[in-house]
């Protein structure tokens, strides 16, 4: 099994990035998908959700609310994080996680860097 994130880097504040993370060796459609992340000096938070292909319902922490956007793309095994508008407490290392519905078998990977700096 494996989670690889990409996407991350050093951005503006205002800018924008797109976070990817493609899973393997699983049933990903099983699985509801999150993405966390770890702010320097900070607890790890869950920064948005969404659920396995049967129910694609999403969450997201109050703040990213209109701003962040997590998608999914089966076929692709894939799990997508748009951010815009972004602010340097979005600063940290970002984590993608895989839940197995009904079951407590869970993925991570290893993260990718996000930089919201002027």
């Amino acid at each position: 099994v494996q989670l690889v994130e990409s996407g991350g880097g050093w951005v503006q504040p205002g800018g924008s990035l797109r976070l990817s993370c493609v899973g393997s060796g699983f049933t990903f459609c099983n699985y509801a998908m999150s993405w966390y992340r770890h702010g320097p000096g900070m607890e790890r938070e869950l920064v948005a959700s969404i659920g396995s292909t049967s129910c694609r319902a999403t969450n997201y922490v109050d703040s990213v609310k209109g701003r962040f956007t997590i998608s999914r793309d089966d076929a692709k095994s894939t799990v997508f994080l748009q951010m815009k508008s972004l602010k340097s407490e979005d600063t940290g290392m970002y984590y993608c996680k895989a839940r197995r519905i009904y079951s407590n078998e869970e993925y991570w990977g290893q993260g990718t860097q996000v930089t919201v700096s002027s």
